[in-house]
């Protein structure tokens, strides 16, 4: 067997001295500047209500202010590589007979997705990538990761980063940015691992070493938990944010004297968030469990903005009955937990294959 790690999807692009991996999400834009392998700079910048929501964009004109201002204020490359990580992005691993011809791996691949990608293809980006190559000669197979996302999502996008001055060198899952930037720290090649960003959305995914085997986004994640406890609480939603970590799953609510009700109903949202998160993620592992030739899962990893939150990771372990490891970048070291949190996706996302 032959396989390749997941390479940049929808355009690769050059390969510029520095690159910025940006991760966009509902309340906060994450930017990780990187030169081969070294971080040279990072910055977080808050979003304003409204201008995103799930990974997509709803103010194009606002987003590009706040990419303008981010990145002059921060003096960061203009060459970007964006994640991508919404419900109008779908990945399907396709098993086709061995083929060695680009265009007609090409013509193959569109044509089987026209019955596995829940989408019309003609409004549609469509890339793909070869996994591996199995079977003895005359017998020959391929696994195909292909990739397709709605067109005007995309464009939306691009028109804004574009708008803001900035430079696009690739578009990115969000997923494969996750896997390289956990996976290269992990000691144990090779392992069957299942990776989750809780982030405004919760992205699932499932890897053998640096190959995405599954992928998932799920809408409900800690950003829908904040929203719970600002709409019951009368609060600003970043006031509940803090209010998440700020209370946690394990410290005793006593110790929250100043707002004690505020407490009890962030660790009640919270705890109810939680097993939510849990069943998304059991549901993830369902779906991959019942693809052909699904190898079992060895390990789970989270990370994200919720991985830093007190006893989140333990609420979901239990509930899953796996152990769990919460992951952060080693070359994020020197950065506190939460800033390291946020900016995982696009560390990965910066760097080069």
């Amino acid at each position: 067997m032959t396989s390749a790690g997941n390479r940049r999807i929808f355009g690769a692009g050059s390969k510029p001295s520095a690159t910025v991996g940006l991760d966009i999400e509902t309340a906060t834009i994450a930017a990780t500047e990187v030169r081969g392998d070294r971080v040279t700079r990072t910055a977080i910048a808050p979003l304003e209500p409204g201008i995103v929501s799930e990974g997509e964009v709803n103010a194009p004109v606002g987003l590009s202010r706040a990419l303008k201002q981010l990145f002059t204020k921060n003096k960061l490359s203009k060459n970007v590589r964006l994640g991508i990580a919404n419900q109008r992005v779908v990945v399907r691993t396709l098993r086709l007979p061995l083929i060695e011809n680009d265009e007609e791996l090409d013509a193959a691949v569109r044509f089987q997705a026209q019955d596995q990608i829940p989408m019309p293809l003609d409004q549609a980006v469509l890339d793909h990538q070869v996994l591996a190559k199995t079977g003895m000669d005359g017998e020959r197979q391929m696994d195909v990761l292909a990739v397709a996302a709605r067109r005007d999502m995309v464009t939306s996008l691009l028109s804004a980063m574009r708008e803001a001055g900035l430079q696009p060198v690739g578009i990115d899952i969000s997923a494969f940015g996750m896997i390289r930037a956990l996976e290269r720290d992990r000691g144990e090649a090779g392992l069957t691992t299942l990776y989750c960003h809780l982030g405004d959305v919760t992205n699932i995914a499932v890897a053998r070493g640096d190959v995405c085997l599954f992928t998932r986004v799920a809408p409900f994640g800690v950003e829908s938990i904040a929203a719970r406890v600002a709409e019951r609480e009368s609060i600003a939603v970043d006031e509940a944010r803090e209010g998440l970590l700020d209370v946690g799953l394990q410290e005793p609510l006593d110790g929250h004297d100043a707002n004690p009700d505020l407490a009890r109903a962030v660790r009640e949202i919270l705890e109810d968030g939680g097993d939510k998160l849990t069943d998304e993620v059991r549901l993830s592992l369902d779906f991959y469990s019942a693809q052909e030739g699904a190898s079992p899962v060895e390990r789970v990893v989270l990370c994200g903005p919720g991985s830093v939150i007190d006893g989140l990771p333990e609420r979901v372990q239990n509930g899953l009955g796996l152990g769990i490891e919460v992951g952060s970048p080693a070359a994020l070291g020197e950065l506190d937990d939460e800033d390291a949190a946020r900016l995982t996706v696009s560390y990965g996302l910066a760097l080069e294959n």
